[in-house]
């Protein structure tokens, strides 16, 4: 794809628009199914496949020359949607193999991996896609892209990314026969210092990881 057809402005705004927000809606209502638990068996390949769908329509808000607001504060949308609930659910539902371990910033140095949560990650995600559906639902079009695409950049992409990466290694796991090393413990709620908890997820990860390869495992 030439830089001027990445870049086109002629085309219809609406389309662009309609298409983004019909994914972004198609993700927000398939994991608020999945959290019922009604089909726990298939609740992770589920994820798996709207995560990668929803990354599509990120891609292209990435790739989109930077959507500018018409006004210059943003409109009340309201008060936020309790996502409690939906926190929880999933967290039950995905309960072993809910935590994983992160490495934030691939291009920062010397940075090890910390532990992360599958269902904080997706709840993430759809706070940020909710507050901009908010304005989208209101008429707000140009304010709903510029918000998901601004928060594709700070949040919610590379928070989606990280749970593309954790459900590609589950579902991996189960299709090659390779049963997932016990975690030993490691938490995203213990109480452990910035650097402890750097050193056990670092630990984690050479065991998970490591092993397989044929690297000798940090002792």
């Amino acid at each position: 794809m030439s830089d001027a057809t990445l870049h086109a402005t002629d085309r219809d705004p609406d389309d662009f628009s309609v298409q983004i927000a019909d994914q972004i809606e198609s993700f927000l209502v398939a994991v608020t199914e999945v959290a019922k638990g009604d089909e726990p068996d298939s609740a992770v390949p589920f994820l798996l496949l709207e995560v990668s769908q929803l990354l599509l329509a990120g891609g292209r808000l990435g790739a989109h020359e930077d959507i500018l607001p018409d006004e210059r504060y943003e409109p009340d949308p309201g008060p936020e949607a309790d996502v409690d609930a939906l926190r929880e659910n999933l967290a039950r539902l995905l309960e072993p193999v809910d935590v994983y371990s992160e490495v934030f910033d691939p291009y920062e140095p010397r940075k090890a991996p910390v532990p992360a949560r599958i269902s904080d990650d997706l709840t993430d995600v759809v706070s940020d896609l909710r507050h901009g559906m908010v304005h989208y639902r209101a008429g707000r079009t140009t304010e709903a892209l510029w918000w998901w695409q601004f928060s594709y950049f700070s949040n919610w992409g590379s928070t989606a990314s990280a749970t593309l990466r954790a459900l590609q290694s589950v579902v991996a796991h189960v299709r090659l026969n390779q049963p997932l090393a016990a975690l030993d413990g490691l938490d995203t709620d213990q109480d452990m210092g910035d650097d402890a908890l750097e050193i056990e997820a670092g630990r984690v990860m050479a065991e998970e990881i490591g092993v397989p390869l044929g690297l000798r495992p940090v002792t």
